[in-house]
């Protein structure tokens, strides 16, 4: 992908981060009984970015329906999405629904950790992508966070990429990490972050 490309992308995360309500960048990292009752007592989305796929944006000419085109997860990535699955399973935390962002790299994180997952067209990257279609993007996964704050006792897993996590939440994420996120007054919530070892 070209950088002229790039550039309306990077205009739409900045006018995001404006108008978005900030988290604290400091958010304590968890991966224990903090996390666990909090997906446990539900009205919660962990949104996750995809785990290790080597390299920075995907290759020019890359395709959604072609994994060779694209950025892939590497052994260690595979390891990490599997990691965060016994997590999961260990503490028998089972998503309502894996939601995942249509680009292979997540597709693979979501199905490794929790063995399912519907990719959404909303979580995938806004890389490329015109303000407008981006503007779209991030109200419908607003509107859906908000319809999982009415579900106590479920939680929904979504995985995707940084720039859409940042976009939504207002905070950076390192590769396989997650973001408890909820929809409270209409503001978004970083509760807490996840991150497994």
């Amino acid at each position: 992908m070209s950088l002229p490309d790039l550039a309306p992308a990077r205009r739409v995360r900045r006018r995001t981060l404006l108008v978005a309500p900030l988290a604290l960048a400091t958010l304590p990292v968890v991966a224990g009984a903090e996390a666990e009752a909090l997906l446990r007592s539900g009205g919660v989305v962990i949104g996750i970015r995809h785990s290790l796929a080597p390299g920075t944006f995907d290759p020019p000419g890359f395709r959604l329906d072609d994994c060779r085109t694209q950025r892939n997860l590497n052994d260690e990535g595979r390891a990490q999405a599997r990691r965060l699955g016994q997590w999961f399973r260990e503490r028998g935390l089972v998503p309502e629904s894996v939601r995942t962002s249509p680009w292979c790299r997540c597709v693979d994180t979501a199905e490794l950790a929790f063995g399912n997952a519907r990719p959404w067209t909303a979580l995938g990257s806004p890389v490329g992508s015109s303000e407008s279609v981006q503007a779209d993007k991030l109200a419908e996964l607003r509107r859906a966070l908000a319809e999982a704050a009415r579900r106590p006792g479920r939680f929904e897993a979504w995985v995707t990429h940084m720039f859409v996590l940042r976009d939504l939440a207002g905070v950076s994420v390192s590769v396989g990490e997650g973001l408890v996120l909820a929809s409270r007054e209409g503001r978004i919530s970083v509760l807490a972050r996840l991150a497994v070892a």
